[in-house]
């Protein structure tokens, strides 16, 4: 006879497959329509019925929730892969690429973020978990010589600024072009390329500020 704890084990295991292709098919739908795409056609999408949809997130909001935790943690993880490389230029340099590839692969989260209740919360909170990875990125490459001296952590939230209205601008007429973009701007981070700036970077609350007039 089956033990009860042995019957349980797949259907954990499907509740787990159901909640990721719900979140997954929730990405691809808002990313393409924004939020006003429909939980009917995210359900049909993800290959599941109503009744599972809700049973995973009884409101629509616990979805788009979801989804931005599953979009930012992306980020995490790529800041945490990058500082695994022993070369710390290659895990600076890539944290950027790789970041960079998933905002344009998922240009819709902006408008998620900007249209959802807890977008602000989310991206704060993202931000929190971010920022000892990025700092720890930008000071192990200084520390190696290959980054210039006077990039501050600061900069990295102005080089996601500037990259990503390259990314929204071309995106229709040449997909990556912002990897040209992005390498002119790496050419010109490198220690043996650094000529004085004109002006310090952004304050921390400065940066902030700054942010906060973004996001509204």
């Amino acid at each position: 006879m089956t033990s009860p704890a042995t019957k349980e084990r797949p259907l954990r295991r499907d509740a787990q497959a159901n909640r990721e292709r719900i979140v997954a098919a929730a990405r691809v739908a808002f990313a393409a329509g924004g939020i006003e795409a429909t939980v009917e056609e995210i359900a049909r999408t993800a290959g599941v019925g109503m009744g599972t949809l809700y049973r995973r997130f009884p409101t629509k909001e616990d979805l788009v929730d979801a989804v931005l935790e599953d979009a930012f943690g992306q980020f995490v993880r790529v800041a945490e892969e990058s500082l695994a490389e022993a070369d710390a230029w290659v895990g600076f340099t890539g944290f950027l690429e790789r970041s960079l590839a998933l905002h344009g692969a998922d240009r819709g989260l902006k408008d998620l973020v900007a249209s959802s209740r807890h977008g602000l919360t989310r991206t704060q909170a993202m931000r929190a978990r971010l920022r000892p990875l990025i700092n720890r990125l930008v000071e192990r490459a200084q520390e190696q010589g290959s980054l210039r001296s006077d990039f501050t952590p600061e900069d990295v939230p102005v080089v996601f600024w500037t990259a990503g209205r390259v990314i929204e601008t071309t995106s229709q007429v040449a997909p990556d072009f912002w990897r040209r973009y992005l390498g002119l701007l790496l050419d010109g981070l490198r220690a043996g390329a650094a000529t004085p700036l004109p002006h310090p970077s952004l304050t921390r609350a400065q940066l902030e500020r700054a942010t906060g007039r973004r996001a509204s």
